[in-house]
């Protein structure tokens, strides 16, 4: 009955919708510091609570996307946040509603909510509150990880010279569009990500770039919060593999990516025998475990039997990275 229950609240929040993978124009609103984003990127985010239905409280997360010009689109999670409670093939909800008088409703067959002041509200077809949810900032656990023994500091906010056409931007941000002088072959790696905020944008123009992994294996960098959670948006393996659970964190957040990644491995003939593998970690959750990577991804280089350099792809988005770090193996 709680299971059944649940459905039927969460249908309130939710007629079930995607947003589109269309390129948007040039000239599409971008911003690069909270402080300048305006209202919307304030309503944006992550939010959670519980609804209490039947005398008994129900885990919910909800993460409200802006989608331009005061319109925003909500996902429900059952159980929690992705990663935070909620899993991939677990039940979730969307719904869009927009913003008027300085609140963002969203109503539905069964119920209405509201979001103002940092508050989701929940109420009942009846007005009555049924739950009430505070809005969260998440981060990485690995945020700001220190380099061990032995690591090679690649960018730590002072010099771009260990990247080829390597820009510092924001005055300690390496801006993409760069690769490595150093070469690798097995390897750990840990980098942090911002992607801009870009609300009006869709798709693969909302904050483009990706982490090639020796410049053969694209992991997608992407704003991808509220997504499904595609091969093709943030944490995927481009044509490979979608991520075991979407952790995109909102935009203009800084988001991790740790590495763990085997080389494939070549007989004397020239033969590949075995093909690369990698373990990834997206803000401290696994979404990659122990992956083969049958393939080479588009964009780069093609798979051989030497090391390469750590890519960072640019795609016209101000997609900034900082402290990164490697562990040759």
């Amino acid at each position: 009955m709680k299971f059944n229950f649940t459905r039927l609240a969460l249908a309130s929040l939710i007629s079930l919708a995607t947003i589109g993978h269309a390129y948007a124009a040039d000239d599409t609103p971008t911003y690069t510091n909270p402080k300048e984003a305006g209202v919307d990127y304030q309503i944006q985010g992550e939010y959670v609570g519980t609804l209490t239905m039947d005398g008994q409280d129900v885990p919910l997360g909800v993460q409200v996307i802006a989608l331009g010009d005061g319109q925003f689109r909500g996902v429900g999670y059952p159980g929690g946040l992705p990663g935070d409670g909620w899993s991939r093939g677990m039940e979730m909800h969307s719904a869009e509603g927009k913003l008027e008088d300085g609140v963002v409703t969203m109503e539905g067959d069964h119920a209405k909510i509201t979001i103002t002041d940092g508050v989701i509200t929940v109420f009942s077809t009846a007005g009555d509150k049924i739950g009430s949810l505070k809005k969260t900032v998440r981060k990485s656990p690995t945020l700001g990880a220190k380099p061990p023994k032995g690591a090679t500091v690649l960018f730590d906010g002072t010099s771009a010279d260990a990247f080829e056409n390597g820009k510092i931007v924001q005055d300690d941000l390496l801006l993409a569009d760069c690769y490595t002088k150093e070469k690798l072959g097995d390897h750990t790696l840990h980098i942090e990500f911002m992607t801009p905020f870009k609300p009006a944008a869709r798709g693969q123009a909302r904050g483009n770039s990706g982490v090639y992994m020796q410049g053969r294996y694209e992991l997608q960098v992407l704003d991808s919060f509220g997504l499904e959670g595609e091969n093709n948006e943030c944490g995927g393996i481009y044509k490979i593999s979608e991520p075991k659970v979407n952790m995109c964190f909102p935009p203009l957040t800084w988001q991790t990516y740790d590495i763990d990644f085997t080389a494939a491995k070549y007989n004397d003939a020239g033969e590949k025998t075995t093909n690369a593998r990698a373990t990834i970690k997206q803000n401290g959750v696994v979404i990659h475990d122990d992956l083969e990577l049958p393939e080479h991804t588009p964009g780069r280089e093609q798979e051989a039997n030497s090391p390469a350099a750590l890519y960072l792809q640019g795609h016209g988005n101000p997609v900034v990275y900082k402290n990164i770090w490697v562990i040759q193996k």
